[in-house]
Formats: C-alpha cells, structure tokens, sequence
C-alpha cells in the first residue's frame, strides 16, 4: 500500500535535503509536487488543497534550528501534518454495555463479511467473547459465508434463515447473548452496489433497535476518492464511530485513509491488511505515517514478531546457532515463522530505508517454492543436507515441482548461510534480545 505516493514523496524529500536555504518560492515548488502526489493517489482535492496550505503556513513561519536543515525541518513539518490528517492518535472501539454492539456497515464488495470475522478473531484474542449476526438477508449465501467464516474463527454465529425482519433477528441476537454471556454482538449489515434510501432507512431502524456503542464503516481502501464520497453519506444517515478499512494490502493508492478523517471527523480504528482472517490491525496515525513517508514502522514489526514467534523455540534455535547446529528444519521454521507475520512486502514497508531497496522482498510463490523443497526431504536430509548426492536431489526436485538447479541453489546457499551463522552464534545475547529472528537474514538473498 501506498507504494506509489511514498515513492513520488521520496524524491520530493531528496529535493528538499539539496536547499541550503528555504525561500517561498522553493517551498511552494516542493508542495506543489506533493499535492500533485497526493491527487496520483486519489486522496479528495479539497482536503489534498487545504491540507497542503496548512504545511505551507507552517512551513513559512518555521524557526529552522542550527541543528537542522531546512529541508529536513520541512519534512518534519510534513510527518506531523500527515499524522493530523489520518486522525492525530490511535482510537479504540468503545465496548462499553453488556453486550457491547457493533454495526458493521458499507457497500457490498466493501469486504464487511470477512471483516466481521475478522473483527470477531481479533476480539476474542484480546479476551473478548464475541458473537457474530447474521443481518444480511439479501445477498445470496451471505449467511452461508458468514457461518462458514464463523467456523473458521471458532467464533459462534446467530442466524435465522428464512427470517426477512433484520430488526427482529436483532433483537433475537441480543437476548440470546444475554443467555450465553457473550459480551460483544457483532452485526453484518446488508449492503448494496449503490447507496439507497432503503439501504439507509433500513439502516437507521437497525440502528434504533440495536443502539450500537459503534457503528463502523466497512471501506474498500481501493476505491480512493468515491470511498470518501461514500462515507460522508453514510455520516450523514447514521452517524458514524468510525472506519475499518479493508484491502489495505492491494494495490492501493490511499486516497481513502488519507481522506476520510478530514472530511467527516471520524478516526479510522482498524485496517484489514490480508486474507488471512488473522490480518486485523490496529490503525496507528503515527506509524502509517512514518510508513508513508518511507521512514519505515518498528514498533509494529517488533509487535508482530512477538505475536507470532514462539518463545521457547526462539531459546532453541539461539542454543543451536551457538553450537553451529542450524539445519535445514530449523531454517523451514525460521521461514514458517516470518510467513505467520503476514506477507514479506508488508514486513519491509516496516522498516526504515527498505521501500527504497530494489528486489529485497520475495513473492509468496517463490517463498512457498523454498519451502516445498526443504519438506520434500527426509529429516535425516533436513539434518545432514551433506548426504545429498545427485539422486536425492533429483527426487527432491520431482518431489517439490521445482528444478535441480533450483535445488542445487537453496543448498548452496544455506550453506554461506550455515557459515555466517557461526558469527551469529558469538552474538547470542542480542540474538536472544531479537526474540529468534536468526533465520531471517538469509531469506532475502534467496533466488
């Protein structure tokens, strides 16, 4: 995401490092490319136009310390600018209520559906216990997909098939959570290709019965500008808490998230950042603007390595990285590991400098290629890969669907990995502090 206007902001920002000094006229040049920047991106012209002349009134009353340059100071500017337009702090759901209420709302092909099991999972890993509400009655087999997804999350669903009063399945939902002690209800709305005054009256009686503590609009991160156009509507109509965007990990311009707050008031909360059901995020203003600018995102990439890598595991592989004990099995951990932390292209976008480093990542493809050839081994193979002689890696080739050549490539080069990995051992105790990221640096050398 926002791949394309970071880029473009990058070379607007290698401009602005060139000026020894900063006069009004060079100002406006660089904020101009900026804006024009932010339209490529399909953010909403009135808010790229009165955004753009807020930085420049700042920018032009600026006291530029000594121990800055201008241009810096400028892109400092930027950063806290950005930050204000996406939403200033990060905003949490407010579960209040016994069952808090969430109404999930938006356009159909929005995504609501795999949100809502998406939102359920990720309450429930926070110690919630969420139940999902079937109130889409008219899309085909949308309770179908929403029970299946519920099955998925192991999170339970209340449906009542046939049932063409949403109002009543509503109030059927609550007192039944009531009874189970299911302290968050979690509503899949009904949604249209276009909006409609009935979609919307429907809406507004859901919303009287229900009396959510949040109603969030599901959006299409991919839609830009009409996104926006789309939210205020929905504002108008029902008053919105709030936004999840969804799709965030296509290809996407950002128009929307960078639109939305400034044109209705209203934070986004929770990013859909893939497939899996497990990618929900929490929507951090100050790391995705950091991301936006290229200046990459730690904190998160140090919160998704301590949520997906095991511990326990992390002090084994140190032991065996000391001993220069580091086997094929070990390495297909290490990369089963880094897959669980969501797709490769959103790790780097984390950290500093990398969005700027051609052919670093590694397309999921070639990832589960490395893979299918490390589990296409025996483990004494895995263990000893030495005893691979020509016939084994002819079988290893057939076995996982790739060439010997490739093979002979992956063990040439777990081997200078298996070399380096003899200096990593003397570095135990800041490899322990990494929390078992060992196995990482050899995976983007792999071809």
């Amino acid at each position: 995401m926002f791949e394309t206007l970071t880029g473009k902001l990058q070379e607007v920002f290698k401009n602005l490092r060139g000026y020894g000094k900063l006069s009004e006229a060079n100002i406006a040049d660089a904020l101009r490319e900026v804006r024009i920047a932010l339209l490529e991106a399909d953010v909403n012209y009135d808010v790229a136009k009165n955004w753009i002349d807020d930085i420049q009134v700042k920018a032009l009353g600026a006291n530029v310390t000594k121990t800055v340059s201008p241009g810096q100071q400028i892109i400092k500017i930027l950063h806290d600018e950005l930050v204000r337009l996406l939403g200033s702090a990060e905003s949490s759901l407010q579960l209040s209520g016994s069952p808090a209420r969430i109404l999930l709302v938006g356009l159909n092909g929005s995504g609501k559906t795999t949100t809502a099991a998406k939102l359920g999972l990720w309450l429930k890993s926070k110690g919630r216990s969420p139940m999902l509400v079937a109130c889409d009655v008219y899309r085909p087999a949308a309770v179908e997909q929403l029970q299946t997804l519920g099955r998925q999350v192991e999170v339970p669903v209340f449906a009542q098939p046939g049932e063409l009063n949403v109002p009543r399945i509503a109030e059927q939902a609550v007192r039944l959570a009531e009874i189970q002690n299911r302290n968050v209800l979690i509503f899949d709305t009904a949604g249209r290709h276009q909006i409609d005054e009935p979609l919307m009256q429907e809406l507004v009686e859901l919303k009287k019965v229900v009396r959510p503590q949040e109603i969030l609009l599901v959006a299409d991160a991919a839609t830009g500008q009409e996104a926006a156009n789309v939210a205020g509507r929905f504002h108008e109509k029902l008053d919105l808490t709030g936004f999840i965007l969804s799709r965030m990990d296509g290809d996407t311009r950002g128009g929307a998230a960078l639109s939305m707050n400034r044109l209705t008031g209203r934070p986004i909360k929770l990013i859909g950042t893939g497939e899996k059901t497990s990618d929900l995020e929490v929507f951090h203003p100050d790391r995705m603007a950091s991301r936006i600018l290229g200046m990459g995102d730690i904190v998160s990439l140090v919160e998704k390595a301590q949520e997906s890598v095991d511990a326990e595991k992390a002090a084994k592989l140190e032991k065996k990285l000391r001993k220069n004990e580091f086997t094929l099995q070990d390495f297909l951990e290490q990369l089963e590991e880094v897959q669980r932390m969501g797709p490769l292209e959103n790790l780097l976008a984390m950290i500093p400098g990398a969005a700027n480093v051609k052919n670093l990542s590694l397309p999921e493809k070639q990832l589960t290629g490395i893979k299918a050839i490390v589990q296409s081994m025996t483990p004494q193979e895995r263990a000893h890969p030495e005893i691979l002689n020509a016939r084994r890696r002819i079988r290893i080739a057939q076995g996982s669907g790739v060439t010997v050549t490739q093979v002979n490539d992956l063990l040439k080069r777990f081997g200078a990995m298996r070399k380096m990995m003899k200096n990593v051992g003397k570095m135990g105790k800041m490899l322990g502090g990494m929390r078992g990221a060992g196995g990482f640096p050899g995976m983007p050398g792999m071809r």
